[in-house]
């Protein structure tokens, strides 16, 4: 008898993971972005490879461009430039439309994974929360730069940085629809709106960046939050601080 109960023990036990694992699999179905495998859709949602999948797209420049293009986002492919550590050969230059954040200055340049990052982080995360906090979207997103050929941190020696290859931006403030500003380096601290929308767009950025870099990490990032695309395979370790 003893026998018994534990073999229908063990029946129940393997119909209830059966049973978990078919409804976990039906709900996977309706939300491809959470699966690996599945190809990336700008359209969709944010989903737990989407990160990843957007930093392999610096191995298919010509993907990520057809990415692009089929979400509408109007852009300028670039000419391949830089040499040696410092090449580049997918940056592409948003261009603004009626509805869409301008980045400021507007010449920057960045790769097109960054590109595509960019968009996602604007439609899913950055204007939610302006609309959540401030009741307006943000209109512009004031940077420091993308490319620049120097390794980490400026240092002589050592590795090159995501910047060497445009496959990076450094984001230093957001513009509302009003005019106003809300700066990395004056509105980072306390716990008002700013410091809430600022921490809300670092985190969500996490999502969609290989590394995503604020004021709580160090010093060198008081005032921009870094954003990158480095390349650290399928199952790669990603930094969010």
């Amino acid at each position: 008898m003893r026998k018994l109960h534990l073999t229908l023990r063990r029946l129940l036990f393997l119909g209830g993971f059966v049973c978990l694992a078919l409804l976990a699999y039906a709900w996977l179905r309706q939300r491809p972005q959470d699966l690996p495998w599945t190809d990336l859709d700008l359209a969709q949602p944010v989903g737990l490879f989407t990160g990843r999948k957007l930093a392999a797209l610096t191995g298919d420049p010509q993907r990520c461009k057809a990415l692009l293009d089929r979400a509408g986002v109007d852009y300028v492919a670039m000419a391949p430039g830089g040499a040696d550590q410092c090449a580049y050969a997918d940056a592409v230059r948003l261009k603004r439309d009626a509805d869409a954040i301008a980045l400021v200055p507007a010449a920057v340049a960045p790769s097109c994974p960054v590109a595509a990052a960019l968009k996602l982080w604007e439609w899913q995360v950055v204007q939610p929360a302006a609309r959540r906090i401030y009741g307006q979207p943000v209109r512009g997103i004031r940077h420091f730069g993308s490319y620049s050929c120097r390794r980490m941190y400026g240092r002589s020696q050592g590795d090159f940085s995501e910047h060497a290859t445009a496959d990076a931006i450094d984001v230093a403030a957001f513009v509302l629809k009003d005019g106003r500003q809300v700066s990395v380096a004056k509105d980072w601290q306390g716990e008002g709106k700013d410091a809430a929308f600022l921490r809300d767009v670092r985190d969500g950025a996490c999502d969609l960046f290989s590394t995503v870099l604020s004021p709580d990490y160090n010093a060198a990032h008081r005032d921009h939050l870094h954003l990158d695309q480095a390349e650290r395979g399928a199952m790669g370790g990603r930094a969010c601080r």
